[in-house]
């Protein structure tokens, strides 16, 4: 997929970055007929996006530690790695997200025919962390109406709010008036939920990192999850194999070089000037750009971070997961570790994930908690996780039950006592330890594009080496201007929202519209791919083949699409 500069070097357009959405739009635009040149420093696909081998990682990780600030929105970086652990047989996601199965990027993944480059696998398991113990979130009407720990009214207040939020931007007069508040107030006064229904909608279904978030927002989060179960299986979400967004943005690459797209690895773009669109490479190279330098280099830091924390256990996790799946969300809702401000979530792979090899588990966790308040809220959900699974893979695990702590459902069903329950969870000494394999630590910043600039620019000077006077740095700390357009980094949320529209507002900047975007026929494509990508994907390691994205693809409709 790489190949040389030709002569004399020109294009329409250069890629400075292979991220998720610059590789989206370096596809998108290759398919229409332009010019495209997409280069990276890194020697690896994916950018900020990227999933890391552990020499790779090792790498990164010092990269962001560097004085010379070429971390990106990455800093505080403390890695450890067991010994004697063979590189290769892990890929460490820098940038872990999943995928809602009513997505609009899945949407397109099938309409550009990427999706034949991955495998996706599906995620059923979403936890709630309570009284020491993580809870199975009820997703769907079957789970409230076999429930036995939830009460007649209660179900009702579910169901009504179940109903309504699957078309809730139908009925603006239920929830307009509460578009500026809390999404905790408006369930409890509109829909009376009580508290631990109000937490798993909140944070395990919206994945949402507090209460306080606005009721629009919320509902959006919650209607995909819930209108998302069932499209290809009893399961609302999915995870690319072997990375997430990084893997997405490598088969967007191979797309974009299929339509004629030239890629160079390990080239770093020194010095861009806009006045003449001359860009400058590290190896002397010198690149006229006709229309457009997009780059990820101008990113502007809203004051916030989030706290980012990756364990690697030899275990296999299993009892999170659901049968036959590897994945599993684990929450902790706010005031359950210790106080704590916001939510932490923790994404857990096993080894069907490509990530890790057998036996084992990757944990990425999260929190928007900053400092050291948010390393201390991750060691402490680190330290309940590690509870959890000793617990509960401990096959004589037992503890002494009187008449007192059973309790009787009104329909006559015991049920022990939680508070009995809690009690013995918390003295619960397991006879193993957890071996964790590898840990890793860091901070990133949150960023978002600069605004764009209304008002054009005087013309620089163009004679002699002043003309190559604006270095990257320069460039990219001014907004959007007539050659150059910003990418921003991955959304700090794990969910995929905002990538596709941003890469579509990038691709209108260039071309004037959007009306050809992907607007392709794939047939002549078809014959001559299908084979080598079917191969491909049947290659990788523990390939479940019923997953693999493949003939599927030829369907017209994405819903029709089976996995």
């Amino acid at each position: 997929m790489t190949s040389s500069l030709s002569s004399p070097e020109t294009c329409d357009v250069l890629v400075y970055g292979t991220g998720l959405v610059e590789s989206i739009v370096a596809a998108a635009l290759a398919w229409s007929g332009s010019n495209v040149v997409h280069i990276d420093h890194n020697p690896y696909y994916g950018g900020l996006w990227a999933s890391l081998n552990l020499e790779e990682l090792k790498t990164w990780t010092d990269q962001i530690n560097s004085p010379d600030g070429n971390g990106g929105p990455y800093s505080n970086a403390y890695l450890y790695i067991s010994r004697n652990l063979d590189s290769r047989k892990y890929a460490i996601d820098i940038s872990p997200h999943i995928m809602f199965t009513r997505s609009d990027l899945l949407g397109l993944l099938v309409q550009s025919r990427v999706s034949r480059y991955l495998e996706f696998k599906p995620l059923g398991s979403f936890h709630t962390f309570e009284q020491d113990s993580f809870e199975k979130v009820p997703g769907t009407k079957e789970d409230i109406f076999t429930s036995q720990s939830l009460s007649l009214l209660t179900k009702r207040s579910l169901m009504r709010f179940m109903k309504f939020v699957v078309e809730w931007d139908s009925h603006p007069e239920i929830w307009r008036p509460y578009k500026g508040v809390p999404i905790s107030q408006f369930l409890q006064e509109k829909f009376l939920l009580e508290r631990p229904q109000i937490v798993e909608f909140v944070h395990s279904i919206a994945l949402l990192s507090t209460p306080d978030a606005p009721t629009e927002v919320a509902l959006d989060r919650i209607q995909k999850y819930l209108t998302s179960m069932g499209v290809y299986g009893p399961f609302p979400a999915m995870f690319s194999m072997y990375g997430s967004g990084g893997e997405l943005a490598q088969g967007f690459c191979r797309s974009a070089a299929v339509a004629g797209a030239v890629y160079r690895l390990g080239t770093k773009l020194e010095s861009f000037d806009e006045a003449t669109g001359t860009a400058v490479l590290d190896n002397g190279e010198r690149l006229i750009v006709a229309e457009k330098l997009i780059t990820n280099q101008g990113l502007v830091e809203t004051g916030e971070e989030v706290t980012r924390m990756v364990a690697v256990v030899e275990k296999d996790c299993k009892e999170w997961f659901v049968e036959g799946e590897s994945a599993a969300i684990v929450v902790f809702p706010v005031d359950t570790l210790d106080g704590n401000k916001y939510a932490v979530q923790a994404l857990v792979l096993g080894a069907g994930s490509g990530q890790v090899p057998s036996g084992q588990a990757v944990w990425y966790i999260s929190t928007r908690e900053t400092g050291e308040q948010g390393r201390k809220d991750l060691f402490l959900a680190l330290e309940k996780m590690e509870e959890s699974i000793l617990r509960e893979s401990t096959e004589d695990f037992e503890f002494d039950v009187s008449d007192e702590d059973v309790l009787l459902m009104p329909n006559g069903m015991p049920i022990i006592s939680s508070v009995r329950l809690g009690e013995s969870l918390r003295n619960f000494t397991p006879k193993e330890s957890l071996k964790y394999l590898l840990k890793l630590t860091f901070t990133q910043k949150v960023t978002t594009r600069p605004p764009i600039r209304a008002a054009s620019r005087p013309a620089r000077a163009s004679s002699g080496e002043d003309e190559i006077s604006s270095s990257v740095e320069t460039i990219s700390g001014e907004p959007d201007s007539g050659k150059v357009l910003y990418i921003s980094a991955p959304s700090v949320d794990i969910i995929y929202d905002g990538v596709l529209s941003e890469a579509k507002s990038i691709y209108e900047s260039v071309t004037g519209s959007t009306d050809d975007f992907f607007d392709v026929d794939f047939e002549d494509e078809d014959d001559e791919d299908a084979g080598d990508s079917n191969t491909a994907a049947a290659d990788g390691p523990g390939v479940d083949e019923e997953m693999v994205f493949a003939s599927a693809v030829d369907d017209e409709v994405a819903g029709e699409m089976t996995i």
